[in-house]
């Protein structure tokens, strides 16, 4: 009798604490400066429940029951805190105790809070998993999720691309000369349609099962850390996926924006203007509408004036870097959310790790829009983003205009020198981030219409620029889709190699073309020497206005020169060297980086085709 007795206790018990479905953040750090800890705690009527913690060390500020009963959310001071475990005991009609859980607090990893981010000594190599390498094909379908089917030939389906797909293949991204990995996001997208890019999320605390494991995104963070690469998390604070699944129990009535009328069966989608910022005439209609519409339906706005859901998202970045040792965050769609939540958000993470790196997406060809958002910008409007980097946009545009044009007064490249001296604006132009192409834009070699010269001059202008750089994968192996241009899905096309069964490898080199292995050294040799680059990384820029064809820009640090020039004609030419009389070259040796030659910087350079040249100071 004593034996059934005990037996219903114990179901009684587990099926009590099976109500707990959720306990968001998983876990906490002790020593940490956000020490006012926002618990979520989901289950079945929840609230009904009176939550207590019993530790001196531990105190149980408030609890906030959400508009939802399977909803509570714990406000707790752990600054006193030491590492372990505490209870966190619920208990119903004045019982001393129903069930409770145990929730841990670890301690830091050494250095945590002093971790660098990324600089503009960083060269960032652009990942999209699923389209990268399949290194685990045991998870390429998993069952029990919304879309189950692999399809390699679908633009927009899965192709099995995962995180051990990037781990292993580190050596190759270390010896290209790379210093940091973006993979767009890997967490859970449990949608039923094009979930291979990750921007949908439906688990802000999970790794989707088809990239593989929790375990085996944090051995990728260490063993790139080992070879001295950065790990980039990408991150969406403005939207989850409409599968999420707060989407099939919502905790308050404005957990996300526009609920009363998505409930009612309308989604209010945002109207892009995301001039209205900044825009002293605008609206409050369209300030609204941009910040509070749905960037597509499909994706859920959050509302980040909520305080539960502004605790939860700092909190998840916060929780995402301790976890994976991280060297920045890309923030997704970043005007699209409450700028005032940003700006806290971005101001939580930097007082938690002052030398950290977060760069923020804003697709804009106005510098104006850029520079708003970097921290340290003189806003008239007194907002500080206190956000390190931001997307120069308007830059790579201009390079793609440069060099797809003719020479005349205000074409070509002149674009390109006129753009760059837009930095007089910028707070800190050398924390901004350029690019050639990313995930979302027709490749580089498609936007130049296929020239392999110009793609090497675009990609040897940008590496030397004061700029943190990044490139997409596949770049240095001439990736295009200028078959579909505009087409997402052929945009994030396989890297040659990445599947077992490629006949071509980009990796190893089998079966590329003599463009594709020329580009691939060029891309190396440049990245390579920029790794070590002193005069890249901080020098002084210097650059002439363009003539005849020919465009010359120089970064100087001390003894270490380095000269760009970027060549139009196509017949050999004589370029006058004295007109740089000021830099200080002549008589000096310099090296062709490419070719390795060396020369005397004299009175004139014979130039006898078209393209780029490098050269150096340094020995």
């Amino acid at each position: 009798m004593k034996k059934v007795a005990f037996i219903i206790v114990l179901f009684f018990s587990i099926s009590i604490v099976a109500q707990i479905k959720k306990v968001e953040p998983p876990n906490w750090w002790t020593g940490m400066k956000h020490n006012q800890l926002e618990i979520l705690v989901y289950g079945e009527n929840i609230s009904q429940y009176t939550a207590s913690i019993k530790n001196e060390k531990v105190v149980l500020q408030k609890v906030v029951k959400g508009d939802n009963i399977n909803y509570l959310f714990l406000i707790v001071d752990v600054s006193k805190a030491t590492v372990g475990t505490f209870k966190i005991d619920f208990s119903k009609n004045g019982k001393r105790s129903n069930f409770s859980v145990s929730y841990e607090l670890k301690e830091r990893t050494q250095g945590s809070k002093l971790r660098e981010g990324f600089n503009s000594s960083d060269a960032i190599y652009l990942i999209t998993p699923d389209r990268f390498a399949n290194g685990d094909i045991t998870n390429d379908i998993v069952k029990s999720m919304n879309e189950k089917t692999i399809n390699r030939k679908d633009d927009y389906g899965r192709h099995g691309g995962d995180i051990k797909g990037i781990t292993n293949h580190l050596d190759y991204i270390s010896e290209m000369g790379f210093t940091a990995i973006w993979p767009t996001p890997v967490l859970t997208n449990d949608m039923k349609q094009s979930s291979y890019h990750g921007y949908a999320m439906t688990d802000f605390y999970e790794v989707d099962p088809r990239f593989g494991t929790l375990e085996e995104y944090v051995e990728l963070s260490k063993k790139a850390k080992e070879k001295r690469i950065k790990l980039i998390i990408d991150q969406v604070a403005n939207h989850i996926g409409s599968e999420h699944w707060w989407m099939k129990d919502l905790p308050t009535n404005d957990w996300v924006n526009y609920q009363k009328e998505f409930l009612e069966g309308t989604i209010v989608a945002t109207n892009h203007r995301r001039t209205t910022n900044q825009d002293n005439y605008a609206s409050k209609k369209d300030k609204a509408l941009m910040a509070e519409g749905w960037f597509v339906s499909a994706m859920p706005d959050l509302n980040q004036r909520n305080q539960l859901v502004a605790n939860y998202l700092i909190q998840n970045s916060i929780w995402w870097i301790e976890t994976l040792d991280l060297g920045g965050i890309r923030q997704d769609t970043y005007p699209y959310s409450d700028k005032e939540f940003m700006s806290k958000w971005a101001g939580s993470i930097m007082n938690e790790y002052p030398n950290f790196s977060i760069v923020g997406e804003e697709w804009s060809l106005n510098p104006l829009l850029i520079g708003y958002w970097q921290d340290g910008a003189k806003n008239k409007d007194g907002y500080d983003s206190n956000l390190s980097s931001t997307m120069d946009f308007a830059m790579q545009k201009l390079i793609v205009d440069g060099l797809n044009e003719n020479e005349t007064w205000g074409t070509g490249f002149v674009k390109m020198y006129e753009g760059l001296a837009n930095d007089f604006y910028y707070h800190n132009p050398s924390a901004i981030m350029i690019f050639p192409d990313n995930h979302d834009m027709d490749r580089i070699f498609t936007q130049l219409k296929e020239n392999v010269v110009n793609t090497k001059m675009a990609l040897g202008y940008m590496l030397v620029l004061p700029r943190i750089s990044q490139v997409y994968y596949g770049t240095e192996v001439l990736i295009e889709n200028s078959a579909k241009l505009g087409d997402d899905g052929l945009r994030r096309t396989d890297f040659p190699g990445g599947w077992n069964d490629d006949e071509v490898n980009g990796f190893t080199g089998k079966g590329l073309s003599a463009e594709q292995t020329d580009m691939q050294s060029f891309l190396k040799k440049v990245l390579n020497y920029r790794k070590n680059s002193e005069a890249i990384h901080q020098g002084k820029t210097i650059h002439f206005e363009p003539d005849e064809g020919i465009y010359v820009l120089f970064r100087i640090l001390d003894d270490e020169i380095v000269a760009v020039i970027l060549n139009k004609n196509e017949n050999p030419i004589s370029l006058n060297l004295n007109r740089f009389e000021e830099i200080g070259l002549k008589g000096k040796t310099v090296k062709n980086i490419i070719s390795e030659e060396t020369l005397i910087w004299e009175n004139s350079l014979r130039i006898d085709k078209k393209g780029v040249i490098i050269l150096t100071t340094k020995k």
